[in-house]
């Protein structure tokens, strides 16, 4: 979400003057070109009450023409302040902060997200959560997220690889990966325990990579823990099958799209807590990494059927460990899987975002979507 929203202000810095309010320690990652202000917290709680009146301060000086919230938490600031100074109310929804079961966010939250001018969605599953959180239809505009494509030349040459290999003993068979933070919706734990033994019984030497953390300061902020996976790993009798890496550098997780063999995805349905969309499969792609999922909320927008990946029908465990094993013994042709990611990069999206908003935009700049139509993007 972070990265998401550095990218939009730096993307949206071509087409206008962009300011971003943000949490204490943002000036030290913002991109070129974009004024920061810090509010002194990290805290939610403290964070949106100190946004909320430098977000008035500001806005009453610097007279800006939109205010725009990164997500449906800040959407409240982004609304009033804009209300109270004459400017548009622009909000992006990624899912979940349109499903938070909570009464205070369903009576507060939610009708504010729909008195937004403009309501950005990721995905077409979003799209439906908004219509159903009381957003008008001509309100609503879908721009995927984005993604950075990888240098031509990426950190790490072969020995740098099959010593990184080495140090993390991942051994010299294939390799599955999975990107992301350790939240039940991800589905990790039920992938080790339902799918994984499947995979392992037709490729013994296949190893599980596990990426990321404990989510901090979420909307759902419940994770599943690296011992509740490896004791539902242990009873699988797949335990020697996996691997922690925990939170990595950009160029160590780099390195694992370069030696992985397949991405798996393997989000559960939640009804509240949605994935809005699944931009690791894009990022996946963009390395020419394909990827299996389940076909959930968002993600059907960012796996292409046989050309970056195969969508599984929820809960078919069996489904999904026969396409990866498929797919493991005759992969996709990496190049067409990173043109489809291509379909994503940045500057596309930038136009896409900056003409959705309303910014001037020239109509030959404007890219199409990768699956939604000009005239549904851009009224």
């Amino acid at each position: 979400m972070e990265r998401l929203n550095w990218h939009i202000a730096q993307e949206l810095s071509r087409y206008a003057q962009v300011r971003v309010l943000g949490p204490k320690g943002s000036a030290s990652l913002a991109p070129e070109g974009v004024a920061i202000d810090e509010a002194t917290s990290v805290k939610m709680g403290p964070f949106l009450l100190q946004a909320f009146f430098r977000c008035l301060r500001i806005a009453r000086r610097w007279r800006p023409d939109i205010i725009m919230a990164g997500s449906g938490l800040t959407a409240p600031i982004a609304v009033i302040v804009a209300k109270l100074c004459g400017a548009r109310a622009v909000v992006y929804a990624h899912g979940l902060d349109l499903t938070v079961d909570h009464a205070v966010y369903r009576h507060v939250w939610l009708p504010l997200i729909a008195r937004a001018d403009t309501v950005i969605v990721n995905s077409s599953a979003t799209r439906e959560l908004a219509l159903r959180a009381g957003v008008r239809g001509d309100r609503i505009r879908i721009v995927h997220p984005g993604v950075e494509l990888p240098a031509i030349s990426e950190p790490g040459d072969l020995q740098d690889l099959a010593e990184f290999r080495r140090k993390h003993d991942l051994g010299p068979g294939k390799l599955l990966i999975s990107v992301g933070r350790l939240t039940p919706r991800k589905g990790i734990l039920e992938f080790v325990r339902d799918v994984l033994p499947g995979i392992v019984a037709h490729v013994p030497q296949c190893t599980l990579v596990i990426v990321g953390d404990a989510p901090v300061h979420a909307l759902a902020a419940a994770s599943q823990s690296v011992e509740s996976i490896q004791a539902v790993a242990r009873e699988a009798r797949v335990g020697v099958n996996i691997r922690f890496l925990g939170k990595i550098t950009d160029d160590e997780l780099s390195m694992v799209y370069r030696i992985a063999n397949l991405h798996v995805f393997p989000v559960q349905l939640r009804p509240n807590d949605p994935e809005g969309f699944g931009m690791v499969a894009i990022e996946a792609a963009a390395r020419g990494v394909a990827t299996v999922a389940y076909r959930v909320g968002g993600v059907p927008d960012a796996v292409a059927e046989d050309r970056s990946g195969r969508l599984i029908e929820p809960g078919d465990s069996p489904a999904f460990a026969a396409a990866t094993i498929a797919l493991l013994d005759h992969p996709l042709s990496s190049e067409d899987t990173k043109a489809f990611a291509r379909r994503f990069a940045w500057d596309r999206i930038g136009r896409q975002l900056a003409a959705a908003i309303g910014l001037d935009v020239p109509i030959e700049d404007r890219a199409s979507s990768p699956w939604v139509n000009e005239e549904k993007l851009v009224p």
